[in-house]
């Protein structure tokens, strides 16, 4: 099933957790840009490979991920 990840950027504070349990591997820390909060947020990188098992979104502490079943 495929699935599409939004990020609540600005609330980010860059803990990465989410960055581990992703069965594969396409979220990942924008090393390229720093939040509000002074943080690189979390992104995906290939969102087409996203299978949306929500793992991301369940072990993000401040809710920030939401994901999406297409």
């Amino acid at each position: 099933m495929a699935g599409r990840v939004f990020f609540d950027e600005n609330k980010c504070k860059g803990c990465e957790l989410c960055t581990t349990v992703c069965p594969v591997k396409i979220v990942v820390m924008d090393k390229e840009r720093i939040n509000v909060k002074g943080y690189h947020p979390a992104t995906v990188k290939e969102m087409e490979k996203c299978t949306a098992c929500s793992s991301c979104a369940k072990i993000c502490p401040d809710v920030v991920i939401k994901v999406e079943r297409l």
